[in-house]
């Protein structure tokens, strides 16, 4: 790769022109990194509910031309100066949230909210120049989360790149870039189940299956799934959920048919539909005097949480977290070496693989609900 450093290389790009309409494959020019920054050559990506999203401009300010994708895999093409921990043949993962090292966020052990990277959607250019990297023609494409990874090259923030085992198979990994640490982490590290305890899973997406996975792996006994499509349970079963509930099936509210399942509650519950109802739920099917509820999931800007106060004081506690509480550049190696080692299962998230040119099947299966991760081979 030495012959394209400080080069703008020419590759191919998926560039989405307009909201909802399919991406079109595009040759763009990419800029070398500057001060801070890494170019990376993107070998695998996945596709995420948040590219659909954002895609589709539901509820932000749309930004087109732009390059979505931000769970990928990739190797450092070259780096930008002041780039200490990458170097060029390194193999990465790119996050859509970052970890500078220097604000109080990075230096606390409690967050990983990183002042100058976390996640900003409405950001189409990178933070050193208000300026893209990308190209076509001389015309700017607008940049996604600081990742853009359905391009064959991409630029993000160093704080952004996390090094990993390059032992560890790219096609794999990559999915843990965004929706799968989210969920995991949101229960080994914020809810913490203990062994033989009680989880209550409220949406069976990606997202929700992973933190499924999560409470199996800490050895939760009832697992249990909540979700309006009764469908989801078989697949659900491969991550641990051992019960299932259908909202739509009760004529009480879920979290009364929880708690009567359940002696009173819950140990621990985990919201990963962005439903503000689901939150509540969650919260209020927790056992009191130790329950703990974690909300994931992402509410409409004008919604409110609505519940008595004697719920915490019964000694419920309500949690938030994010990205599952994982430093990106910190913690996703000891993930990936989580995987390597057999403790975390990857393969049964990938239920779909395309090339690079087919990358509109992706949106498909994720709109028609066939998919949980699609992998996106650069190579065809």
């Amino acid at each position: 790769m030495s012959s394209t450093v400080g080069k703008v290389i020419k590759c191919r790009a998926a560039v989405a022109w307009e909201a909802g309409k399919p991406l079109v494959m595009e040759e763009v020019e990419v800029a070398p990194p500057q001060a801070g920054e890494v170019r990376l050559k993107i070998l695998y990506t996945s596709l995420c509910h948040t590219d659909v999203y954002f895609w589709e401009a539901k509820g932000q300010t749309p930004l087109f031309p732009r390059i979505f994708g931000h769970e990928a895999g990739g190797i450092v093409e070259s780096v930008g100066e002041g780039v200490t921990h990458l170097k060029p043949g390194d193999h990465a993962l790119p996050v859509f949230t970052g970890e500078c090292g220097e604000c109080s966020h990075c230096k606390s052990e409690e967050s990983n909210m990183c002042d100058l990277l976390r996640i900003n959607t409405d950001r189409g250019v990178m933070i050193n120049d208000n300026q893209s990297r990308f190209s076509i023609k001389g015309q700017p494409v607008y940049h996604f989360v600081g990742t853009s990874t359905f391009s064959e090259y991409t630029v993000c923030h160093a704080g952004c790149v996390a090094k990993v085992n390059p032992a560890a198979p790219l096609d794999k990994i990559c999915v843990l870039s965004c929706g799968i640490c989210t969920g995991l982490g949101a229960t080994i590290n914020v809810a913490k189940p203990k062994a033989g305890s009680s989880v209550a899973i409220f949406g069976l997406g990606a997202v929700g299956l992973a933190a499924a996975e999560g409470a199996r792996i800490s050895g939760a006994s009832r697992i249990i799934g909540i979700d309006l499509v009764s469908s989801r349970f078989e697949q659900a079963k491969k991550f641990g959920v051992n019960e299932f509930v259908n909202p739509k099936d009760h004529d009480k509210p879920v979290q009364q048919v929880i708690a009567e399942m359940t002696n009173g509650g819950v140990d621990r519950a985990v919201e990963c539909t962005g439903s503000i109802q689901a939150m509540i739920s969650a919260f209020e099917c927790v056992h009191d005097g130790w329950g703990v509820a974690v909300l994931v999931g992402v509410p409409s800007k004008d919604d409110a949480f609505k519940t008595h106060p004697m719920n915490f004081l019964n000694e419920r506690t309500l949690k938030g977290t994010f990205y599952g509480n994982y430093k990106p550049r910190t913690d996703l190696p000891s993930v990936v070496e989580k995987y390597m080692a057999g403790g975390l299962e990857l393969d049964k998230f990938i239920t779909h693989t395309v090339t690079f040119s087919e990358i509109n099947k992706a949106f498909d299966y994720m709109l028609k609900g066939e998919s949980i991760r699609c992998i996106i081979r650069m190579e065809e």
